[in-house]
């Protein structure tokens, strides 16, 4: 069953924002997976729109974040409903993102399993630092800033790495990504191309 917007998630700059429709979402190998994001400069309606028609795809996929490239669209820009190590799910905007991570003694890596919507149904470790602050814009042009551990430090890695034009498989050695190839190609007849918006055949 897909996600659904919670009630009681940590939104330090608001909720996120509801009414949008799912779109199909972005393969790796599409241009615009594999390029830095443009800068966000115009906020308005238009990108309030834009937000909540990725807000929707995530939850349709049953994502935990989603970036605008892999709408197939090239912004700087990502939606996020995750939760920390604790289980509390934080919800966010981000637009223009500056990551920061810990360096030296302070720097601890996570080598969980990692996955992306835009390579479906494949999962492989991929070490990460265990906790991550980005900082950006929100849909109002206003500062933002969020900072977690565990799954969401993770995830604003992963996002955050989109609008740069990485996607995770490019973190991999071979063997990891090979394996990912692999597991990917037994489950593609279940992701069509206009996945999320009619949904994975089958479920």
């Amino acid at each position: 069953m897909p996600r659904t917007p919670p009630t009681d998630a940590h939104a330090p700059h608001g909720p996120l924002p509801e009414g949008g429709t799912p779109r199909p979402i972005t393969r790796w190998g599409t241009p615009v997976m594999h390029r830095p994001g443009r800068t966000v400069v115009d906020f308005d309606e238009e990108l309030h729109a834009l937000a909540a028609d990725m807000v929707a795809t995530m939850y349709a996929a049953d994502g935990v974040g989603l970036a605008a490239c892999q709408i197939g669209v090239d912004l700087a820009l990502f939606v996020f409903d995750c939760p920390d190590s604790d289980g509390r799910r934080h919800v966010g905007v981000v637009a223009n993102p500056q990551l920061q991570v810990p360096e030296g003694r302070d720097r601890r890596l996570d080598d969980d399993d990692e996955g992306c919507l835009s390579y479906p149904g494949a999962f492989v470790p991929c070490a990460r630092p265990d906790f991550a602050i980005v900082e950006g814009q929100g849909l109002d042009g206003g500062p933002v800033r969020f900072s977690g551990d565990g799954l969401l430090a993770r995830c604003l890695q992963h996002e955050t790495d989109h609008t740069r034009g990485t996607v995770f498989g490019d973190r991999l050695n071979g063997r990891n990504r090979k394996r990912l190839d692999r597991q990917a190609a037994e489950v593609a007849d279940d992701y069509p191309p206009e996945w999320p918006a009619e949904g994975p055949q089958g479920s």
